[in-house]
């Protein structure tokens, strides 16, 4: 299912799309890209209105690899890198306290995104995962892209996957 408005447009896997009174627990995620508002307002769209309702924010700090074999200082996320997204998930935790809604998170380092993203939200027992998303790209263009690690997460997660893309 694909719905396309001006600024963003979403698609939808693995499941149907919201029941009548929405998701209960909703994990918000990002492989280290900043939450934009429409990422934002889709997540609080797909909550339900429930008083037990609530989301999980989660980003990561990558981690580019390590060099021959061994762990590498120069390829772990500086610190600048982990005050930067620990700062995006306090301040979206904050926006959505803000608007009613119940909410926490948490920032990991890792070279593993879609691993880890679908780890989170089975772990935490998420209804939905909302992430922001980079167009697709080509079959061989796709494996050797970070950005595109939101469509792999809509490829492997077990939970209905919501991919928020700007136009």
């Amino acid at each position: 299912m694909a719905i396309s408005s001006k600024t963003s447009s979403v698609s939808e896997s693995n499941g149907p799309a919201t029941t009548g009174d929405g998701f209960r627990y909703i994990l918000l995620a990002s492989e280290g890209r900043a939450f934009t508002d429409a990422v934002i307002a889709r997540a609080e769209e797909l909550l339900s209105a429930t008083p037990r309702a609530r989301i999980h924010v989660f980003t990561i700090a990558r981690v580019y690899g390590s060099g021959f074999g061994l762990p590498n200082p120069g390829l772990l996320p500086t610190k600048r890198e982990w005050e930067g997204q620990r700062k995006s998930v306090a301040s979206v935790i904050r926006r959505l306290r803000k608007d009613g809604i119940k909410a926490d998170g948490r920032v990991i380092g890792t070279r593993q995104g879609m691993q880890r993203i679908c780890k989170e939200a089975e772990k935490e027992g998420c209804d939905a995962i909302v992430m922001g998303a980079d167009p697709a790209r080509s079959r061989l263009m796709r494996p050797f892209m970070w950005s595109q690690e939101p469509q792999r997460v809509s490829r492997r997660a077990k939970v209905p996957v919501f991919l928020v893309t700007a136009e």
